[in-house]
């Protein structure tokens, strides 16, 4: 028997606040739309019985934990932070735009560094353990874990390709869910959809253009 995954990417943030000043990542909390995105993603999954529901304890994942699933009880896993950027002053102007843009373009080598910070192998240290351990906790039998977009890439490459191979194409809209399933094997039968958006039209960017466009405004 296989059990059930929701990987969910938190609903959306904003990481300046209305003077143009960067917020810390560690603590920005939703939007209104990130909420709207949470409520959405909720009646999807209205009436799934939800036996274990995990986020990474950034507010930005429990707070849209709290709305997807009000009754469950959320276990905090700080091993599922989103990938450590450094600041930004740290990195060269004129590299600045490459870094935001090209963070997650195509195969990723391990030793890439996101926004200077964390490696791309850094991350897989932490997380594929991690999944492990849930996974090997043979108790429950769906899961909705909330986490970030970076994270969620890292957990679908290893379940299509079960090496530290990390697919930057995964793109994860805020809010969106992805669907797995593990057994024997890892099934990924539903990547990226977005409850408020079903079929993407509200834009062909990236979620990294998006934030280099909204850093650029605010300089």
């Amino acid at each position: 028997m296989r059990r059930r995954i929701y990987l969910m990417r938190h609903g959306a943030v904003a990481y300046f606040d209305r003077d143009g000043r960067p917020v810390d990542p560690d603590t920005v909390s939703l939007t209104d739309e990130g909420r709207a995105q949470a409520a959405a993603a909720a009646e999807v999954l209205a009436g799934v019985e939800l036996d274990r529901v995990i986020v990474s304890g950034l507010p930005r994942t429990t707070e849209t934990a709290a709305i997807v699933a009000p009754e469950a009880t959320i276990e905090h896993w700080p091993a599922l932070q989103e990938i450590k950027g450094a600041r930004l002053s740290s990195i060269p102007a004129d590299e600045l735009e490459d870094a935001f843009v090209h963070a997650f373009r195509g195969v990723v080598p391990n030793d890439q560094r996101f926004l200077g910070g964390e490696t791309i192998g850094e991350l897989f240290d932490r997380v594929i353990p991690a999944i492990g351990e849930i996974v090997e906790d043979g108790t429950w039998d769906t899961a909705l874990l909330v986490l970030h977009g970076g994270v969620n890439r890292a957990i679908l490459s290893h379940a299509l390709i079960g090496e530290r191979m990390f697919l930057g194409p995964f793109e994860q809209a805020p809010g969106c869910l992805n669907v797995l399933d593990v057994g024997n094997e890892w099934i990924v039968r539903a990547v990226n959809v977005a409850p408020t958006d079903l079929v993407h039209s509200t834009t062909r960017l990236t979620t990294m253009e998006r934030y280099w466009r909204e850093y650029r405004r605010q300089q």
